[in-house]
């Protein structure tokens, strides 16, 4: 089989292999991708670690041996949110396991490399039973899901024996179930206009005699939301071999150009306590998420070989969150009433700076054993942090392994930790968020 034709079979492969919903890690992204990277905490900017690099720096996909490489990866994510408010039982979330899988392709011809991946990019989400105080009485589950990932085709080429660059074309996805439970004058709070008899309704107070009220729109596949959008984006970078020991590297990811998240017409609701007088309704229709996008990232770093067996990565990273999480704005179309209402719910997220440590220890020819540190600040003000959206993790400790079965094939994998994190949101709910994330993945040379 020729590569074009392998690549070409490959690319339905990365179709249904769609991501799941990753939780929050590095604000909504992973800390690392692949599980070579992840056991070094993410550091990724100027080393080889497999086909991953196309969701990171591409252009290290031609520090690789010029075989083609196939990698085959799942990932495990264990988050442990639990929401609490004075006066009221502790709120567990329930979602407790998120599986993510990837693939990714590569194959050189010459000094240039290429090739196709799927990844998950992140993403955050939880979920409440309906006996806990976020059900605001209803009777319901709360809920939250929001998963973002892409088909990416990577091109790396080798300027000369110390200078490569590389580019990626990111076809993105994201979609977003969400049940939201909220005090009537809550929800009235967050709405920024109206139209039609639904808008009417709302501004004139048809809300006042319930004592609940609630947004839902979700579907029952775990690799999409009920709400989806398509897209594009992009990533450039370069590695220089300053010394035979030495690699620098950079890369920046573009911000995303994602279309609105749209339900389905009538796929969403809205409903105000049925026993709760004459003007409380249910209403069905469509949800649209505006203008919700991804951010640019830019990051350096380097690789030193400090002895035959032991290699050394630092990499630092700058996410631009305050450019697209300044608030979460939603649009309700009625099917039913007529008319739409509009919603924002302010984010005000900061810019995020993430420190990356790894290194790398070759026992034998065959065994490497990996250790790493990410180191973050959380990038959502406390008083902002949502408990449908806790993306408060800071800190990440890294252990990973790489064992050589052949000389084509070999394993590789990872664990990640991040520790309890706590804080206390403007309503005074408390969020705990600890996680584990698992990465194991097999690759192939051919």
């Amino acid at each position: 089989m020729t590569l074009s034709k392998n690549l070409f079979a490959l690319t339905p492969l990365c179709a249904l292999l769609a991501a799941g919903s990753a939780h929050a890690t590095n604000g909504m992204l992973m800390e690392g991708y692949g599980p070579i990277s992840t056991g070094m905490g993410g550091a990724s900017q100027a080393y080889d670690h497999g086909t991953a690099a196309m969701a990171q720096n591409p252009a290290t996909l031609a520090l690789g041996s010029g075989e083609s490489r196939l990698d085959i990866a799942i990932g495990f994510l264990g988050p442990k949110v639990t929401s609490s408010m004075p006066g009221m039982p502790e709120a567990p979330s329930g979602g407790t396991s998120y599986m993510m899988p990837a693939v990714g392709y590569t194959a050189r011809s010459g000094a240039l490399t290429y090739g196709v991946g799927m990844f998950a990019q992140g993403g955050m989400g939880t979920e409440y039973a309906a006996n806990t105080f976020l059900a605001a009485g209803s009777g319901e589950p709360v809920r939250s899901e929001l998963g973002i990932g892409s088909v990416i085709i990577p091109v790396a080429y080798q300027v000369s024996p110390s200078v490569n660059v590389g580019a990626t074309l990111d076809y993105m996805w994201a979609g977003l179930d969400l049940l939201m439970a909220a005090a009537p004058a809550q929800l009235g709070s967050m709405m920024t206009g109206g139209s039609g008899v639904l808008g009417g309704a709302m501004a004139g107070g048809a809300l006042n005699s319930a004592t609940w009220a609630r947004v839902n729109f979700t579907d029952d596949n775990k690799f999409t939301g009920a709400a989806k959008a398509t897209g594009w984006g992009g990533k450039i970078g370069g590695t220089v071999k300053a010394r035979n020991d030495l690699t620098l590297g950079a890369s920046y990811r573009f911000k995303s150009a994602l279309t609105d998240m749209t339900t389905g017409n009538g796929s969403a609701s809205m409903t105000a306590n049925p026993g709760g007088g004459a003007q409380t309704f249910a209403d069905k229709g469509t949800m649209t998420i505006i203008n919700f996008q991804m951010p640019s990232v830019f990051a350096i770093g380097m690789s030193w070989q400090a002895q035959p067996a032991l290699q050394i990565a630092v990499d630092v990273k700058s996410i631009g969150w305050a450019d697209v999480m300044k608030s979460l704005k939603m649009r309700y179309d009625s099917s039913g009433m007529g008319g739409s209402v509009s919603f924002e719910l302010p984010q005000n997220w900061k810019d995020q700076t993430v420190f990356n440590l790894g290194v790398a220890y070759k026992v034998s020819e065959q065994l490497t054993l990996r250790a790493g540190l990410n180191l973050a600040d959380n990038p959502i003000p406390d008083a902002m942090v949502n408990p449908l959206f806790p993306a408060t993790v800071k800190d990440h400790y890294t252990l990973g392994l790489g064992y050589k079965v052949s000389d084509r094939s070999e394993f590789n994998a990872s664990l990640a930790i991040a520790p309890s994190t706590t804080v206390t949101n403007g309503m005074g709910v408390s969020m705990s968020h600890s996680q584990s994330n698992v990465q194991l993945m097999y690759t192939q040379r051919f």
